[in-house]
């Protein structure tokens, strides 16, 4: 694609009327925005809710989360399938909160890649590296793990048809952020992997960073050569944060 992606992840946050006040005050200026594709990530309950506010907007809707099975024995879980008939066009995959608290696998998460590509959903594959693996030297490593576990399954075509969103995970939630640099120089490393199956695959593949972006950092982590735009956290719940970090893409 051309331009600029942001996705908002809600994470396990909102309300019926919570939600519908913020998308009134952010859906006016997003459609006056050219060059960035916006999404938003609600919870599953309010997915068919945001879904309808978003109608017409240009504002995609996305999920958290799915099963890698399309349907099944398997209480408390969303099928690729059922996102896909809810309007769905994006679906987080292997976010770092599934990994380290429920205990996703790389397998698993490349499983659920597949399933979504399947349904005719967009994956973002998170990948990132704790502060310990950072600390160690084994960010490349971690990385390069991650990101092969799901080039395996579905190869460099498949992974080009997603997102790849790299957020480190000691970065998410604490304040603390990577700088432009180190972001860039994690991006590259993933832009480079790819390469090995297919440069020009890997060029035109979209690489979102998604590590405590705010509209004061915005600007200077886009404008690095690897970064495609961002996947965001607590500032995709406050409409003026969110809009400026979507301004800053679109520039």
């Amino acid at each position: 694609m051309s331009g600029k992606r942001v996705i908002g992840n809600w994470k396990m946050n909102g309300s019926l009327d919570a939600n519908r006040r913020l998308l009134q005050e952010l859906l006016p200026p997003l459609a006056a925005l050219t060059g960035v594709e916006v999404a938003v990530c609600p919870p599953f309950p309010y997915l068919a809710q945001v879904g309808a506010l978003l109608e017409g907007s240009g504002v995609a809707l996305g999920a958290q989360n799915l099963h890698a099975a399309e349907k099944g024995a398997f209480t408390g879980e969303v099928g690729a399938g059922m996102l896909k008939e809810l309007g769905c066009r994006y679906v987080l995959v292997g976010h770092s909160e599934r990994r380290s608290l429920f205990g996703e696998s790389d397998e698993l998460v490349a499983e659920k890649f597949e399933a979504a590509l399947a349904a005719g959903l967009l994956p973002v594959l998170c990948v990132g590296e704790t502060l310990a693996q950072r600390r160690d030297g084994s960010t490349e490593a971690v990385i390069a793990a991650q990101v092969r576990a799901v080039l395996q399954r579905v190869g460099i075509a498949g992974i080009a048809t997603g997102v790849v969103a790299y957020e480190p995970v000691w970065a998410i939630g604490t304040g603390e952020t990577a700088s432009p640099e180190q972001a860039q120089a994690v991006h590259r490393q993933i832009r480079t992997l790819l390469g090995e199956a297919d440069r020009e695959l890997a060029a035109a593949t979209s690489l979102l960073y998604g590590g405590s972006v705010k509209a004061d950092n915005a600007a200077a982590l886009f404008a690095q050569p690897d970064i495609d735009g961002g996947l965001i956290g607590g500032a995709s719940l406050e409409a003026a944060s969110f809009l400026a970090i979507c301004q800053a893409a679109a520039r």
